[in-house]
């Protein structure tokens, strides 16, 4: 049964003044288990990362291969990565364990069957970019450049996934925007433009990842579009995500619309607090 078919009340705000939440407050999440449909509703569970190009917060340990068990054991429908490496023959020369594919293929290996990878940022020996996991098809992507100026390279993935238990296709957008104000500001209007033109008002839709907006004023606009962030409607403000060791500020999120409901899950700690500078956000959503 789905954690949101009888818990209505879970989806109520807490009061504004509640202690900040940070997403690794609790027992890890029961599964992996299947896609769960009922009465003509699909439950999903989601997960987003930033994941440092698989090393560890402050780059001492390669640790791609435990990052894709941790992120394995949450039993995430779609999987929302940040920082994800396409190629890099520097690193490649220097780990002996550092895989021969695309990183996204590599986490998606043998649990979800379709990915898809949107490359940002390219250089001599390498580039990285922006990842979606997926256990449903895949029918339409597409990489959005939304960099403004200067050395950062950001992009938005726009992915549509078909729902057979429901006929339906979900949008879902992977999101990675700048370290300046103005940057993000100019980044959320574009994100705004590419949802009011390539995603239907009447779709369910899903925007998440690594934001950057550890003031909070990413809200007002994605509230016009009538998007809900999960962990701020249950909270009453956005999740402390960063840095993972000692979540201090709310860099990450998980926007959703068209949703029959959504709840936010708790994580544990370890061994998230080791594996990224980031923590991860979880959520499950009822279409």
């Amino acid at each position: 049964m789905s954690l949101l078919s009888d818990a209505p009340d879970l989806l109520e705000a807490e009061p504004p003044g509640s202690p900040a939440r940070t997403p690794l407050d609790g027992p890890a999440p029961r599964a992996p288990r299947p896609v769960a449909a009922v009465a003509g509703t699909l439950s999903l569970r989601l997960l987003t990362v930033n994941i440092h190009k698989g090393f560890s917060g402050l780059n001492r340990r390669f640790v791609l291969h435990e990052l894709r068990d941790a992120v394995r054991r949450v039993g995430a429908d779609v999987v929302f990565l940040q920082e994800v490496q396409g190629s890099h023959r520097h690193h490649a020369r220097r780990w002996s364990d550092y895989p021969g594919t695309l990183h996204a293929e590599f986490m998606a290996d043998e649990i979800w069957p379709q990915y898809a990878y949107g490359r940002n940022a390219v250089y001599p020996h390498g580039d990285h970019g922006n990842a979606v996991l997926s256990k449903f098809p895949i029918v339409a992507q597409a990489n959005h450049d939304v960099s403004v100026q200067g050395p950062e390279r950001r992009g938005l993935l726009h992915c549509a996934l078909a729902l057979p238990p429901l006929g339906r296709t979900l949008h879902v957008v992977c999101v990675h925007l700048g370290l300046r104000e103005g940057h993000r500001r100019r980044q959320i209007e574009r994100l705004l433009a590419l949802i009011a033109s390539e995603v239907p008002a009447d779709a369910p839709l899903v925007v998440a990842g690594d934001f950057n907006d550890w003031r909070e004023r990413a809200h007002a606009g994605l509230q016009a579009a009538d998007l809900v962030e999960v962990h701020a409607s249950a909270h009453g403000r956005a999740a402390r995500s960063f840095p993972a060791g000692f979540p201090l500020l709310p860099l990450d999120r998980i926007y959703v619309r068209g949703v029959l409901g959504h709840l936010p899950l708790p994580l544990p700690r370890h061994p998230w607090a080791r594996l990224s500078d980031h923590a991860p956000l979880a959520a499950e959503v009822r279409l």
